[in-house]
């Protein structure tokens, strides 16, 4: 697969700088670091990776999108010194304070991270534009000096009331964690075939937490292979 996306660069890994992996439904951030070490940009937008991982030796890296995947905390960057920009947008990051593992990065300009739980805590605007003193823009808003001042006179708020979020925000996934595990028991113990159209899946109610959107994307797997195989055994039964 990596090499297929690598055809502009002729199918060559080693020299590679940009690679786009966007919707493969990947779930975790392997052999990249062997295989490209030069990437100036990974896109990884619309996958379901849970862990930033694999990545701390790309010292090239500029440019990073892991948009819409199931992330809930940043991490395993501290080494990437040459970034500039970073997409987080549409993950279940509840864990703010883990973007000061950036704070070292004196290229990153640009941070986005919308769709977040986290961009609903109090104050969170002021608190990312003090931690990470090296933006310029957030969220696609451009953060300008008077902003930069008034975010350093209310920081002492700000990390008050961030952490008082946080913790509530994180209470609250233990509680998703423990209910979604309760769910997936019940639902096994009454060992009911599901016999519903995918549409009808995607329509299901449901929490929206990243073990959901795994597991749906589970099942939906299952189901195209089952109907694969189906397809194939009556292909065969026609050619006799």
């Amino acid at each position: 697969m990596v090499r297929k996306c690598a055809e502009h660069n002729e199918g060559e890994l080693s020299t590679l700088e940009e690679i786009a992996l966007h919707q493969r439904d990947i779930e975790r951030i392997e052999h990249l670091h062997r295989w490209c070490p030069r990437l100036r940009i990974l896109l990884l937008q619309g996958n379901l990776i849970s862990h930033i991982e694999n990545l701390g030796r790309f010292r090239d890296l500029e440019y990073l999108n892991l948009a819409l995947n199931n992330l809930e905390s940043v991490q395993g960057l501290e080494r990437c010194e040459a970034l500039n920009k970073m997409d987080f947008t549409g993950n279940f990051i509840t864990d703010l304070t883990s973007l000061t593992s950036l704070q070292d990065l004196p290229n990153l300009r640009e941070l986005y991270l919308t769709g977040n739980p986290c961009t609903f805590y109090r104050g969170y605007r002021s608190w990312v534009i003090c931690t990470l003193l090296s933006l310029k823009e957030l969220d696609g808003t451009p953060i300008t000096r008077s902003e930069r001042l008034k975010a350093l006179q209310v920081l002492y708020q700000a990390e008050a009331t961030v952490r008082e979020d946080q913790e509530a925000a994180i209470e609250k996934r233990k509680m998703e964690k423990q209910n979604y595990k309760k769910e997936e028991t019940e639902k096994q113990n009454k060992e009911k075939v599901r016999n519903i159209s995918d549409e009808e899946l995607w329509q299901e109610s449901s929490e929206h937490t990243p073990e959901a959107r795994l597991a749906l994307h589970r099942e939906l797997e299952e189901r195209r292979k089952k109907e694969e195989k189906a397809k194939n055994t009556n292909d065969n039964v026609s050619n006799w």
